[in-house]
């Protein structure tokens, strides 16, 4: 009985393993897929003149409003990637850049979904009241609070996030040379980039989309038991 009842948890253990980095890889996909899409409805819905609450129209605000909802989703599904790429890295990990990677994550979700939670307010508010919902100078300091917020500081920490990873495995070699060098690249590209074009975001669900496939591919054959 001793004997089976040990089988029977290496195997579950072993199956846990499989399963885990595959089910973390689907979701740092549907991440990329949410998220992305969200950036591009909020990019095509924002109107030319975004200083001006009297140009937004009620199909700009309905889409936008749809953006913002796939949000928090995308949110849950990044987390699922976090784990998986911890996961990955095992007991290689390296204490301080796996501290600058997980902290770089956690605080751009944070930052994205209270941006967001900002830009539902008030497109609520455009929404029920019209252009004369807000006085003007709340609509203006609302509308810079979350342009700095999504635009800059997320995009600011989501390279933090690539770089540390990408340290990371250069250093255990969990992952191949090109893919490392890439993130890299990208990295530094949304680090030094002063644009606050809502464009320059879609580079890092993309990438998140890139190394999710990469893992599932690497994952799809299960790996024999000793």
């Amino acid at each position: 009985m001793a004997t089976s009842s040990m089988t029977i948890s290496a195997t579950n253990k072993a199956t846990q393993a499989l399963t885990a980095p595959r089910a973390g890889a689907v979701a740092g996909i549907l991440f990329a897929v949410l998220f992305g899409t969200s950036v591009v409805l909020l990019r095509l819905s924002v109107p030319a003149d975004s200083a001006d609450a009297s140009a937004w129209t009620p199909s700009m605000l309905n889409r936008a409003t749809l953006a913002l909802r796939l949000i928090p989703y995308a949110g849950i599904f990044f987390l699922w990637f976090v784990g998986v790429i911890r996961d990955r890295l095992g007991a290689a990990e390296d204490k301080f850049f796996a501290t600058v990677t997980l902290g770089s994550a956690l605080v751009f979700l944070a930052l994205t979904l209270a941006s967001c939670a900002v830009a539902g307010g008030l497109l609520g508010s455009l929404l029920t009241g019209g252009s004369q919902a807000l006085p003007l100078d709340m609509y203006l300091f609302a509308r810079s609070v979350i342009i700095l917020a999504f635009n800059t500081f997320a995009v600011k920490l989501a390279s933090v996030f690539m770089l540390s990873l990408a340290t990371l495995w250069r250093s255990t070699g969990v992952m191949p040379r090109p893919l490392v060098y890439l993130t890299y690249l990208l990295a530094l590209v949304m680090l030094a980039a002063f644009s606050q074009n809502l464009w320059l975001l879609l580079i890092f669900p993309a990438w998140v989309l890139l190394v999710s496939v990469y893992i599932l591919i690497t994952n799809l054959r299960p790996k024999e038991l000793p």
